[in-house]
């Protein structure tokens, strides 16, 4: 489907340059990062419970074309579970070609944004890498006005927590990879007559969106058979968990070691906002807008069962797939406490 190689190359040449940092300051940021994460993961663990007999590892302090060609490598590893082999025939490297390149326009504006991430699917041997892009932090940093090592540790508490996610949680990294090739292996099995449906049904979704009554879905999300949906639905609320309670953590530890963590996490909420038209246009293609709603109701969701139950009863949710929330369950909190501890 993708010729990732190309679109790492690709992402890696048209991402724009990072802020003009002296030699001096691109070390210690670095160096600092770098050690922030084990100082990080060991807050993170002592409030979750997460991990606990884990070893501590090291972050991959990436620039932003380092960031474009881990990417790339986590994608076509995960990719290449639900595609294994060549599809399309004769045209298929063309094809590939070209989704190679709008992929990696597609990486290369993201570069510029990524703060960091935990990829499962990267790193060494393909076991899951921590990547944390130092000329993002830097530059966040300094639009905000934060003090910089405050919020370098802020930022690794998150990343930090996506990374005890998938390695405490030793199913989790299969369940996400096995949904992932269903929803990709339905969209790329579909024949003639799927095909046909889905052409002929797009222009009543697109005035359904243009009315308003798409109910904040989303032009693919509306296209999708009952059964793409579904396992739509559950990814949809596996990240939106995942990416909640980072948030729920780093704000929950923040206050006993980021002095500055109020400032930070306002000015932060302000920036994700923010940006010309353009910017938001484009945001709003690539789903990034959509990203920050689940920021806001995972984080939401972690707090209410917390306090409902404590961390011990939230941590239930990790028992297996079945004790993930549904997509209902995590805008009513509630119903997911009464479905698990009566």
């Amino acid at each position: 489907m993708v010729d990732w190689s190309l679109a790492a190359s690709t992402g890696a040449l048209l991402v724009r340059g990072g802020p003009v940092v002296d030699r001096g300051e691109a070390d210690e940021a670095v160096a600092e990062l770098r050690e922030l994460t084990s100082e990080a993961e060991g807050h993170v663990r002592e409030l979750t419970g997460l991990g606990l007999d884990l070893p501590m590892l090291p972050a991959e302090v990436v620039d932003r074309p380092g960031w474009v060609r881990s990417a790339a490598a986590g994608l076509d590893a995960l990719t290449g579970r639900a595609l294994p082999e060549a599809q399309g025939g004769p045209l298929a490297p063309v094809l590939a070609g070209g989704a190679g390149v709008q992929t990696g326009l597609v990486l290369a504006f993201l570069a510029s944004r990524v703060l960091g991430q935990y990829d499962p699917f990267g790193g060494p041997e393909r076991q899951g890498q921590l990547v944390l892009v130092a000329p993002n932090v830097v530059a966040a940093e300094r639009a905000m006005d934060v003090p910089g090592h405050d919020f370098r540790l802020w930022v690794c508490l998150h990343e930090c927590t996506h990374r005890l996610q998938f390695t405490a949680v030793t199913w989790l990294r299969d369940y996400f990879a096995d949904e992932v090739e269903r929803l990709i292996g339905g969209l790329a099995g579909r024949d003639a007559d799927g095909l046909s449906d889905l052409v002929g049904r797009l222009p009543d979704t697109i005035k359904q969106i243009g009315k308003g009554k798409a109910g904040g879905a989303g032009l693919a999300e509306l296209l999708q058979s009952p059964g793409e949906r579904a396992v739509f639905d559950r990814l949809l609320a596996l990240s939106t968990l995942l990416e909640g309670h980072a948030d729920f953590v780093m704000d929950a530890v923040g206050p006993r070691v980021v002095p500055s963590v109020e400032l930070i996490r306002s000015r932060f909420t302000a920036r994700r906002k923010g940006g010309g038209l353009i910017d938001r246009v484009l945001r709003s293609l690539l789903g990034v807008d959509a990203k920050m709603r689940q920021y806001e109701q995972g984080a939401k969701f972690t707090k209410h069962v917390v306090e409902a139950v404590g961390m011990d009863g939230f941590n239930a949710v990790w028992t297996s797939p079945n004790t993930l929330p549904t997509r209902a369950e995590i805008t009513d909190p509630a119903a997911w406490v009464r479905r698990l501890h009566g």
